[in-house]
């Protein structure tokens, strides 16, 4: 079947770009699908999440600070008399090492365990079908709250989703993991709200300064405890220098591993962002579970940053560092080689990327520049589909070609299954962006369970030749319209619609 370029193009603005596609979308994008993806970054379309636990990062860690206590409350109760320990209630170190072990090992544990209890029945459910809700610890509640507004709510609300692609995509290289501890868990949906969203469309300098200044990114890269040697505090406590976010900003969020930086610079570095922490529980420095910049743990003196000294001006010299580093021109060649091969291939080519870096240098950093320049090159409109849907574009695909706006639970136990855990990365380079993390014979196995699962819940509401056809057809191939249209019943048609190489790939 010869198919319109227009109509061809929809379906990879829906599939490559988006978040895939619903009943009629192909229909309402196919007369100008660039011009659609130029929309959603005109009006700066990024859907905010919404609902009654996702409250600011400071409400939040307050109220963990509260749960805590409780929780040191009863641990207290039950231990023999006297055996309670001292709790540390500096500014720079809102939790002792005792408070957040034992804290994790209540409730972190519990969390981890309810997803792997969801991952073997990882069902999705379909038009409304939800699961009934346990009760669960504060923590828990707020990332499932969190998880929900994202499966049930902004996913569904844009035409094609590019602005939530993005934000997915950056909130991944900007990556925390709710599994570091109950205090990460319980603000990773708040990092993403307020430090990415609302700079996709915005300068990358800005999303920067709001990532390395978030209380989620300091307590997971460990800045909270990192402290001048020769500053005050430093000196009169025994902690030290703790490198782990400044190597993170130079070798991934900023240069690349290949961008030029040496130890010395790492170490630089470090000690130019000493002092930034977040406000412990009595607040001494400002409302507790805010960002702050506490001088006294702050490394005096100048320092001499890829050549460049930064004078001792407190926050500023951070401040200055960060710009500095938005600014060079190995980070925009490493953002570009990112961004093209999240959305094109593995192994993008090389003018697409030099195309990104260019645009994102001539316009200091323009995200939605980047992002236009992106969508107008003749690369990214390539008809082959080189790259296979991550878990979780496989899962939201998924969503929101059947319409189910599920409880999260069953997701993130699929999530789980697939061997990507929701805002849970190995490390802080986020998760793969390549074919073969995702295309092991045991993660199709997974996919294959889910899609069962699914297409059982589907059969009774949707006729697979007509489903695959309005969400896939321009992309489809003969083979896997053979496959659906004789499949033996419904179930068994939705399932290999889902498991489709159309479907799977982008």
């Amino acid at each position: 079947m010869v198919q319109s370029p227009d109509r061809i193009g929809a379906a990879l603005a829906l599939s490559r770009f988006g978040l895939g596609a619903r009943q009629g979308d192909l229909e309402a994008v196919s007369s100008d699908p660039r011009g659609a993806l130029q929309e959603e970054i005109t009006s700066r379309i990024v859907p905010s999440p919404s609902g009654e636990e996702l409250r600011p990062t400071a409400e939040l860690l307050s109220e963990f600070y509260a749960f805590q206590a409780a929780q040191k409350e009863m641990r207290e109760r039950k231990a023999a008399p006297g055996a309670g320990a001292a709790v540390e209630g500096s500014p720079q170190a809102p939790m002792s090492a005792d408070q957040t072990g034992k804290a994790e090992a209540m409730s972190s544990s519990a969390t981890m365990e309810s997803e792997r209890a969801a991952a073997p029945g990882a069902t999705m459910p379909v038009n409304g079908a939800s699961a009934a809700k346990p009760v669960i610890p504060l923590p828990q509640r707020v990332f499932l709250a969190e998880a929900k507004a994202r499966f049930s709510g902004t996913i569904h609300v844009p035409r094609i989703g590019f602005g939530e692609r993005l934000a997915m995509f950056w909130a991944n290289h900007f990556a925390v993991s709710a599994a570091k501890g109950v205090n990460v868990r319980i603000i990773a949906g708040a990092f993403e709200r307020e430090a990415i969203r609302p700079h996709v469309f915005g300068r990358f300098a800005d999303m920067l300064l709001a990532v390395e200044t978030h209380p989620a990114m300091l307590f997971y890269l460990d800045n909270q405890q990192s402290f001048g040697p020769n500053s005050r505090a430093g000196q009169n406590r025994i902690r030290g220098l703790n490198e782990n976010l400044a190597r993170e900003i130079l070798e991934l969020h900023t240069l690349g591993v290949n961008g030029g930086y040496t130890q010395d610079d790492v170490t630089s570095l470090a000690r130019i962002i000493t002092g930034w922490t977040v406000v412990g529980r009595e607040g001494r420095l400002g409302t507790p579970g805010s960002f702050v910049f506490f001088a006294n743990a702050h490394e005096p003196g100048d320092q001499r940053l890829l050549g460049k000294i930064y004078g001792d001006a407190g926050f500023e010299q951070g401040r200055s560092a960060l710009l500095d580093l938005a600014r060079h021109p190995a980070t925009a060649t490493h953002l570009a080689q990112k961004l093209a091969r999240h959305f094109v291939s593995d192994d993008p080519p090389p003018a697409l990327v030099d195309k990104l870096a260019k645009t994102f240098k001539v316009t200091d950093g323009d995200l939605a520049a980047v992002s236009t320049a992106l969508i107008e090159a003749k690369e990214s409109w390539t008809p082959e589909l080189r790259k296979i849907r991550s878990p979780l574009e496989f899962s939201i695909a998924l969503l929101r070609a059947t319409g189910a706006k599920p409880e999260p639970q069953p997701v993130l136990g699929g999530l789980y299954a697939m061997g990507q855990p929701f805002w849970q990365p190995a490390g802080p380079n986020g998760f793969s962006d390549l074919l073969d993390a995702w295309a092991s014979p045991e993660g199709l196995k997974m996919r294959m369970d889910i899609a069962n699962a699914a297409a059982n819940k589907g059969a009774d509401y949707f006729d697979p030749p007509e489903f695959i056809e309005t969400r896939l057809g321009p992309l489809l191939s003969e083979e896997t319209r053979a496959a659906v249209g004789h499949a033996e019943s419904r179930a068994q048609g939705l399932a290999i619609a889902f498991m489709s190489p159309e479907f799977q790939r982008r």
